[in-house]
Formats: C-alpha cells, sequence, structure tokens
C-alpha cells in the first residue's frame, strides 16, 4: 500500500473535534466549499462557517474563498453515516471551553483581559471572560486589581460559580494560594537577669515591719496565758430574751405603782368622807 495513502488513514482516524487543520479550497459552491484537509477524502465547510477578514459581511463565499486557497479551519464534527464518513469544518475559531464543560472547581489557566475597580477579567478560553473579584485575588487585603495584577498576565484560577442563564463564571486566584500561616511573636524579655534568676527583691523597710509585727504578736500571745478566761459574749438571742424581760419587769413595777396609787387615793377618799360625817354629826 502507498505509504501516503497510509499517512492519509492514520489522520482520518485522528480526527476529532475542535482539532486545528490548514486545509486547501477544492470547490466554491452557494451553500459553502469543498476542502482538502489531507485525509484522502474531501471535507466540507458550510457558508455558516465562513468567516471573512476581520469578521466583515458578505453575500457570497466568493468574496472570502477562491479555489487553491490555503485556510486555517477547526474540526467541526465527524459524521458517520452508511459506513461513510463526513468531516465538516468551520472557520470560527471554536471555545476551548463549552458551558457544558465549565465546573465548579476546575483549575485552569487565563489571561487578564481586563481591569476594573471590582476586579479583573480573564479569557479562559469560554464563550465570555470569567471575573475574578477583588475579594478572591489574594488572602489579605487588595487596595485595587492593579496591585495583584496587570492586563496580559496569565494566572492560574479556580471556578468558584457559574450562572449559564446569565452567562457568567466567577473565579479565584486565593483558592489555589496556600493559607497564611499566623505569626507568633514573642514577648521581648526584659534586660538583666529575671527575679528568679536574680533572687527575691530585698526591700529594707518591708523586711522590718514583718519582723517587728512578728515580735509584737509572739509577746501578746505569751502574756495571754495567764489572763484569766474571758466569758463568753451572750448571743443576739439572750440579748433580746433579756431586753424582754427587762421591759416586763418594767411594765408590772409601772402597774403595781399605779395600782397603789389608785388605792391609796381611796383610802384618803374614804377617810375624808368619815370625817365630815363626825363632824356634821357634832
Amino acid at each position: 500500500m502507498d505509504s501516503n495513502v497510509v499517512a492519509e488513514n492514520d489522520r482520518a482516524n485522528e480526527l476529532r473535534q475542535k482539532m486545528q487543520l490548514t486545509g486547501t479550497v477544492l470547490k466554491v459552491k452557494l451553500a459553502g466549499a469543498v476542502i482538502d484537509i489531507g485525509t484522502g477524502k474531501p471535507a466540507v465547510i458550510h457558508v455558516s462557517q465562513i468567516v471573512a477578514p476581520d469578521n466583515k459581511p458578505f453575500k457570497s463565499v466568493t468574496e472570502v474563498l477562491s479555489e487553491g486557497q490555503k485556510i486555517d479551519v477547526w474540526v467541526k464534527k465527524v459524521v458517520k453515516k452508511d459506513n461513510e464518513e463526513r468531516v465538516e469544518l468551520t472557520m470560527v475559531r471554536p471555545l476551548d471551553l463549552e458551558w457544558r464543560d465549565i465546573k465548579v472547581g476546575n483549575q485552569l489557566k487565563g489571561k487578564i483581559v481586563r481591569l476594573e475597580k471590582f476586579g479583573a477579567f480573564v479569557e479562559i478560553g469560554a464563550e465570555r471572560p470569567g471575573l475574578i473579584h477583588i475579594s478572591e485575588m489574594a488572602h489579605g487585603y487588595v487596595k485595587q486589581p492593579s496591585d495583584v495584577v496587570k492586563e496580559g498576565d496569565e494566572v492560574d484560577v479556580a471556578i468558584i460559580d457559574v450562572n449559564r442563564r446569565k452567562k457568567q463564571i466567577k473565579l479565584s486566584m486565593k483558592a489555589l494560594l496556600p493559607e497564611p500561616e499566623e505569626e507568633v511573636k514573642e514577648k521581648p524579655k526584659a534586660a538583666g537577669p529575671s527575679r528568679t534568676e536574680a533572687g527575691p527583691r530585698k526591700d529594707k523597710k518591708s523586711s522590718r515591719k514583718p519582723r517587728r509585727r512578728d515580735e509584737e504578736d509572739n509577746t501578746a500571745l505569751l502574756a495571754s496565758v495567764n489572763e484569766p478566761p474571758a466569758e463568753d459574749e451572750p448571743t443576739y438571742m439572750e440579748i433580746a430574751i433579756r431586753e424582754a424581760m427587762e421591759k416586763a419587769k418594767d411594765k408590772k413595777k409601772k402597774a403595781e405603782e399605779k395600782k397603789s396609787k389608785a388605792v391609796s387615793k381611796e383610802q384618803e377618799d374614804l377617810l375624808s368622807r368619815t370625817l365630815e360625817n363626825k363632824v356634821q354629826t357634832n
């Protein structure tokens, strides 16, 4: 078998979606063009997949392509039907990441394409750039995005949120950075030996007072040996009972004095009436 045929068959077997190729225009039609991509079988490109220079609009395929022209194309899909294979091409550069491939937790490399006050937009090969919010750029405080990155920088990012309906992709640089270690600051040691090393501090005044006070206490303790035992102090209840008994005595005494005075007065009245009766009888 011809080596060229083997090479073409191998290349045909290696074709996969989004694969970039260089092709030669074989024929231009109203609906598109037939392209030779070196597989031994021609491929086709639909008019909707043809791109004019600078993305200018065109009315006819002939305005963009001509027979014998070399163009860059990508494999859009490979259709196999009835033991036949048809390769469809596109001039539209395919996305590296389709929406179905974008998942939270994926780690990617991207390129900073625009800076804003609130963060930076990163091209990651998706339909739209992802956003790194300023709070996701570093573990510490970031005053402005330009303190960390600039346009054109390549950065490692992780996908932290995806909203397919709004077509929003949130990214983080911080998620891929190691957690900062907390610094433990040691307290500066005081110059000179510590109190435990140098021994207890001597204070003449404070050392004399306890000694003098101890001597006085000891003298008083010795003197108390010859003192007669002190009477037990009455309790609060005993004091209250004594006060109540004293009041009762006073009350009784006043009642007796009052009664005695009443009897004396009665006796005086009786004596006075008796004397008056005798005077009248005489």
